[in-house]
This record gives structure tokens, sequence and C-alpha cells, in this order.
């Protein structure tokens, strides 16, 4: 099979800083290809400031009007070399018409372990290089001991695949290193083994907790008005609508609601977890604070959504997505505080990018440590989750017995989450 075209990607920069920056890409279709391209931007932390969608079935055109969320180092180049890689080969579009996408080979996990002196804001500077690297973490083991010194174990995958090079281990514990300073005691990075497999699983979680993590349903309040608001002074309505009046051959899907981080990826992973096909789209520009998103959308069999039990499910879904697309807060456990974030993972295995480099960025900001923490898979409502569990120390300003310090706390990490 032949591979894609550089000119299937073409990224054009803003002429001035604060004009956004323009990525095409243009190549064979598949069913969830526009999810898979907004997840890599999201994961670039970009922020999609509106696109059109347009294909006829084999081919597709997609742009994205994107500006960086932070001044983390940015290598365009190695965006369009992933977006490529992502786009179905012109040299086989018949293998890739009305396909679902195949999943690909799993890059191999390796284990980076290091142990250090803790200080404030130390597992957030970690995450930071790992990002900048363009290293995804898979799983994570935080421990700190009595004596105030951290391990860490790391399991992460390399987005470019060259973690088996020494040239690139090489770079990774140098960028570790100099961010570390002298409180780096050991650093190792190794290809992993059984260890994996038995960080695999997590701590399992009370059943009061996780009715309160994962519940599903939209109380009648929150079907009309958007349960996460950057002003939570105000009510901010949500609206998901099906109608076939407009095309004989597509349903017309708009969705009015709040902006947030990610609010493209959101839509279109549930849309393609329930294996809609969409032919030409358009995300509008941000309206004081307002999204709308238009879709012409189809099944998979190429027909219209009229069953009214299928428009009413869908309908449900995605308004859940668009008022919870993640779950945060802050539990008892034993004597301990411990914050919980959840997110829903695709039916591809994937999770939310940049999740865990947001939850430390939040609790580095408030000056809050964090004594161990952990990621891993929990299933609940018939759909598996990533969860991220953190336990957090006691400090001077945060009494975290105290209600309104753990509510700042959940405001400020879902403020980080939604980009507010």
């Amino acid at each position: 099979m032949g591979v894609p075209s550089d000119d299937a990607v073409v990224i054009q920069k803003g002429n001035k800083p604060e004009e956004p920056h323009v990525v095409a890409v243009n190549c064979p279709d598949r069913t969830g290809l526009a999810c898979d391209i907004c997840r890599t931007i999201l994961e670039f932390g970009l922020y999609i400031t509106k696109g059109d969608v347009s294909t006829d079935g084999k081919w597709c055109y997609i742009v994205l009007w994107v500006v960086p969320h932070s001044h983390s180092l940015l290598r365009w180049s190695n965006l369009k070399n992933r977006l490529v890689s992502i786009c179905p080969s012109s040299c086989s579009v018949s293998f890739y018409l009305n396909q679902q996408s195949s999943p690909l080979e799993a890059s191999p996990v390796y284990l980076l372990k290091f142990f250090c002196l803790d200080r404030k804001g130390l597992l957030h500077d970690v995450t930071r290089v790992l990002t900048e690297l363009e290293l995804t973490i898979q799983r994570v083991k935080v421990t700190t001991t009595p004596d105030g010194r951290v391990l860490d174990l790391f399991f992460i995958t390399d987005n470019m695949e060259l973690l088996h090079t020494k040239k690139r281990q090489d770079e990774t514990c140098e960028q570790l290193h100099a961010v570390l300073g002298k409180s780096c005691i050991s650093c190792e990075l190794q290809l992993t083994g059984a260890e994996y497999e038995c960080h695999q699983g997590m701590s399992s979680l009370s059943p009061v907790i996780a009715e309160e993590l994962f519940h599903c349903e939209i109380s009648d309040k929150e079907s009309h008005f958007q349960a996460l608001s950057p002003d939570m002074t105000k009510l901010k309505k949500t609206n998901v609508i099906i109608d076939n009046s407009l095309s004989p051959a597509h349903t017309l899907l708009q969705v009015h609601c709040i902006d947030h981080k990610g609010l493209l990826y959101d839509a279109l992973r549930t849309l393609k977890d329930c294996n809609i096909q969409i032919a030409y789209g358009r995300f509008s520009p941000n309206n004081s604070g307002y999204r709308d998103l238009d879709l012409f959308i189809q099944q998979k069999d190429g027909k219209k959504i009229v069953d009214s039990d299928k428009q009413s499910e869908l309908c449900s879904r995605l308004r859940l997505e668009m008022l919870h697309p993640l779950r945060v807060i802050v539990a008892n456990r034993g004597p301990d505080t411990e914050l919980l974030v959840a997110n829903p993972v695709e039916l591809s295995g994937k999770g939310r990018p940049r999740v865990f480099y947001d939850v430390t960025l939040a609790l580095k900001s408030l000056g809050i440590c964090i004594f161990s923490a952990e990621i891993g898979r929990y299933s609940a409502s018939d759909r598996e989750w990533e969860v991220y569990r953190f336990l957090l120390e006691e400090n001077g300003k945060f009494q975290l017995s105290n209600i309104v310090a753990r509510n700042q706390i959940v405001d400020r990490v879902r403020r980080t989450l939604m980009g507010w």
C-alpha cells in the first residue's frame, strides 16, 4: 500500500502573531477521519477557531483555522508529518471507501523511571517535557516516600516512533535533567516487559464515587442549560437538533452550545463511535462564547437518519458530551483527599489528549503538591473510561477538608481542561 503524499496536508502560518494558522487536508475519505485529525490538532495544544469539512464519499477536503493554546514549543513540521500519517493513501482509495478506520499496529511502550527530590510543580514540569517531545503518557505511577523523595514510573509511547534509537533516548533524558536539575537522583529509560501488565489495572472505586463520576443521565435542567460554563453566574443553553427537511439525501445535525477546548473533537468522536458519516460540515467562529456546528450526515448505509429512536439517542448522546466532556470530582480516600478526572475512551481505544498535562498544570497554579498519581481504565455505563487519580497534600493555603477549598480545586481543574 502506498503512502499519502506530503501535498495531502498544507499548513499556512498566519502573517501576524494574532492571526490563526490554516491547516488544509485533501485526501481520500474514511469514516472518522475528521475526528482523528481534530484529535491530533488537540494533542499538539492547538485551538480550532473555525472549520469546514466537505466530502463526496470518496475524497474529502478539511480546512481548520487554529491558534496555539499556550506558548509551549510547537513543531509545525512534526504536526504535518503526523497529519500525513493519518491520511489514507491515494493509491488505495477503493480500500477505504465506506470502511471504518483500521487500527494501527500498537506502538512499543517504554518505561521512564526517575527518582528525585520532591518540589511543587514537579509532576507538571516533567509532563510538559514529555508533551513537547511528543511522548504520550499511557500509564503513570507516582509515589512520594516519607523522606520527601519521589519515584515516578511513566509508561510512554513515542508519536515519532524513534524511542528505540539512542539519540532519541538521550534527548529525552537530557531534557528531563535540564528541568529537574540537581534534584534528579537517577533517570532510566527502557522497553517495558511484564511490569507494564502489572500496572494496567487501577485501584478500585467505591460504588458511590463511581456513580458520581460516570453518571450518564441528564436532568431536565441540564438538558436545557450548560452544566459547565466559563461564567457560572449565567445559564448557558445547549441545543442539539436534527432536521430531515432540507436535504433529500442527508440529515442536518445542528449543535449550539458553549465553547470549550476540544469541542469539535468531542462532537466528531461521538459521531465516529456511532458510525455516522459526514458529507459536509461547518464549525462557526466563537460568538459571545457560543459555538454552532452544522453537519450534513448519513448512516453507514448511506441513508438519512429517519428513525425517531435513533434520532433521540444521537441527540441525547451529543448533548451529554457537550455538557460533560470531562468529569471532575474531589473525594475522600480513607484519611486522604483525592482528585478524580474521567473522560470517555473512543471505541478505537484512544483517550483524550493532554488531560494529565492540564490537570497537573491546574494543581501547580494552585500550589498544591501531588502525593501520588495514577492513570487507568475503568468500564462503566456500557463504555470504557480513562481515569486520572491524584492524592493531594495539605498546604497552608488549601485545607483540603474545607468544602470551599475543594470547590476551588474542581473549578480550576475544570477551567483548565475546558480552556477557559
